[in-house]
């Protein structure tokens, strides 16, 4: 797992969040893939206040307790509504647009610092992994490490608030049976590229997993996973702590 922090010059969502925080106003921050058609992320949606945070992400937040690591914290709305609701949350980002951006708006405690960065050494009663936060592991191949990362940020009887997507609706036929290449890479394992104006990423890995997969890996590295809540749309919010 790369321990990158990003450039200004390859750093679209962070000139997105910046434009808008400045400017009230945003382009579009567009989305490619090589397994899906061009989308883009509605700027304005990530600075979005609790009252209009999904249920999940709500849930997440009501849930978490003590010292909070809140990661790819982004434009800081969850860290905000976390702070509006007396707790203690240190935000962190890989992008430096987006962490001078969560300073201005007021988020107390943020860092430029990647979460699988070693050199980051402080220990945390929950940590946060919102908006699809098993993306940053990249990889099923990444499990591993990252559940070692873990256990050595995570304090005795904390937990891993995540929450993800199962994508395999995506190749559902119409008469409900799914169709997945089984000897090829784990249908969840995507790749982006994200462009704003002429601000331009490279293309990054993240992986969407399923409950049942995620579970079975928790198992095996020591941690349990509890399913909290489903979404409408094949989405869900695991809890996992130190078994």
């Amino acid at each position: 797992m790369t321990t990158t922090i990003l450039s200004i010059e390859k750093d679209p969502m962070g000139a997105a969040i910046s434009d808008y925080f400045n400017h009230r106003r945003a382009d579009r921050l567009r989305v490619f893939s090589s397994q899906f058609e061009e989308d883009e992320i509605p700027v304005k949606k990530l600075f979005r206040n609790i009252q209009s945070m999904p249920v999940l992400e709500r849930t997440a937040l009501q849930m978490a307790t003590g010292r909070i690591l809140d990661v790819g914290a982004g434009s800081g709305c969850h860290a905000l509504a976390l702070q509006e609701m007396g707790k203690d949350v240190c935000a962190i980002d890989i992008s430096p647009l987006s962490v001078e951006v969560m300073k201005q708006r007021g988020v107390n405690d943020t860092r430029l610092i990647n979460l699988f960065d070693e050199t980051f050494t402080e220990t945390f009663d929950s940590i946060l992994m919102l908006m699809n936060g098993s993306g940053i592991i990249g990889k099923l191949s990444n499990m591993p490490g990252f559940f070692q990362r873990m256990k050595r940020i995570l304090r005795p009887g904390g937990c891993i608030l995540m929450d993800s997507s199962d994508l395999r609706y995506l190749f559902e036929e119409e008469d409900g049976s799914i169709v997945i290449d089984l000897a090829g890479d784990y249908y969840g394992e995507v790749d982006f590229q994200m462009q704003y104006k002429d601000v331009k990423g490279d293309t990054f890995d993240w992986l969407y997993i399923d409950f049942q997969t995620l579970s079975l890996y928790a198992s095996e590295y020591g941690f349990k996973a509890e399913l909290v809540k489903k979404g409408k749309h094949y989405d869900y919010l695991a809890k996992l702590s130190l078994a």
